[in-house]
C-alpha cells in the first residue's frame, strides 16, 4: 500500500485507533473520510481537523452501509482504499445462555457481517481502480484467545481467515488485501482500557503501523513487534505458555 495520494474510507473511526489513524494519514497527503454513527462526534472531528470529510454510517445496518457507500462515492469518486474499522469488543459469561447469547450475536452483526457488507459496498468500484487496497483489521486476540470474550476473539479469527480467502480471490484484480494485527492497544474499545498499562500506548501504536506501511508496501500483514507474542505463539511452540500469560495460569 502506498502510504500518500489516496482517498481513504474509515467506517467506525470516530474515536481509538481508526480516528488516529485517520488523522495520520491525512497528515501524508491523503484525502481521508471517517465514518460512524455518532452525529456529534462526526461534527467535532470535522471542526478540530479541517478537510477530513465525514460521513454518519452504522456498520450493524445494512441499509445504511449501502446509503453511505453511495453518499461516499458520489463525494468521492477517487476512492480507492477502504479500512472497515468498525469493532465491539465486549466481556461474556459462557456459563450461562442469557449472559452472552445478545452479546454474541451483536458482536458478530458488528465485527464480521459489517466489514463483509462494508467490501460487498464497494468491492466493484475498488476494482476499477489501478491502485486499491481493503485495510481489514483483526487482533492478535485471533491468535490466542483472551477468556473474558470469546466472540471477540472468534469474530478477529474470522477476519483473518476472510482477510487470507479474499487476497486469493483478488489476485487477479487491482485491489490488495492487508490486514492490520493489533495487539492490545490504549483506547477505549473496553471499559478502563484506555488506562491499561500493559497495552501499547495509542500513539506509538500508530506511528509504528505507518512506517510499516511505508516500509512494507507489499506486506500481507501489518504486525507490530507487540503483537507478534500472541500472533507466533503456535510457530513458535510455547502457545499453552502464551495463553497462560495473557489470561494468568488459572484456567477458570
Amino acid at each position: 500500500m502506498n502510504i500518500h495520494g489516496n482517498t481513504v474510507f474509515i467506517p467506525g473511526a470516530t474515536s481509538g485507533i481508526g480516528l488516529a489513524l485517520a488523522i495520520e494519514l491525512q497528515a501524508r497527503g491523503n484525502t481521508v473520510i471517517v465514518g460512524g454513527r455518532r452525529t456529534e462526534l462526526l461534527r467535532q472531528i470535522a471542526a478540530e481537523h479541517p478537510g477530513i470529510d465525514t460521513v454518519p454510517i452504522d456498520t450493524a445496518d445494512a441499509a445504511a452501509i449501502d446509503s453511505a457507500a453511495k453518499e461516499v462515492l458520489t463525494r468521492h469518486p477517487d476512492l480507492n482504499v477502504l479500512v472497515p474499522m468498525a469493532g465491539v469488543m465486549r466481556a461474556e459469561d459462557w456459563h450461562e445462555s442469557a449472559s452472552f447469547l445478545d452479546t454474541a450475536e451483536a458482536t458478530i452483526t458488528t465485527n464480521v457481517l459489517g466489514p463483509i457488507r462494508l467490501i460487498a459496498a464497494f468491492i466493484e468500484h475498488l476494482q476499477t481502480r489501478p491502485d486499491a487496497t481493503i485495510l481489514t483489521v483483526s487482533s492478535g486476540l485471533a491468535f490466542t484467545p483472551l477468556k473474558a470474550t470469546p466472540t471477540y476473539n472468534a469474530s478477529k479469527a474470522a477476519i483473518h481467515m476472510l482477510s487470507e480467502s479474499i487476497r486469493l480471490q483478488l489476485a487477479d484484480t487491482s485491489v490488495r488485501v492487508v490486514e492490520l494485527v493489533p495487539p492490545a492497544v490504549r483506547t477505549a474499545l473496553m471499559p478502563g482500557h484506555q488506562d491499561n498499562e500493559a497495552a501499547m500506548p495509542l500513539d506509538e501504536f500508530i506511528t509504528e503501523v505507518v512506517s510499516l506501511l511505508q516500509t512494507q508496501p507489499d506486506a500481507k500483514e501489518i504486525q507490530v513487534e507487540r503483537v507478534k507474542f500472541l500472533r507466533y505463539g503456535e510457530a513458535r511452540g510455547d502457545y499453552d505458555t502464551v495463553v497462560e500469560t495473557l489470561n494468568g495460569s488459572d484456567p477458570h
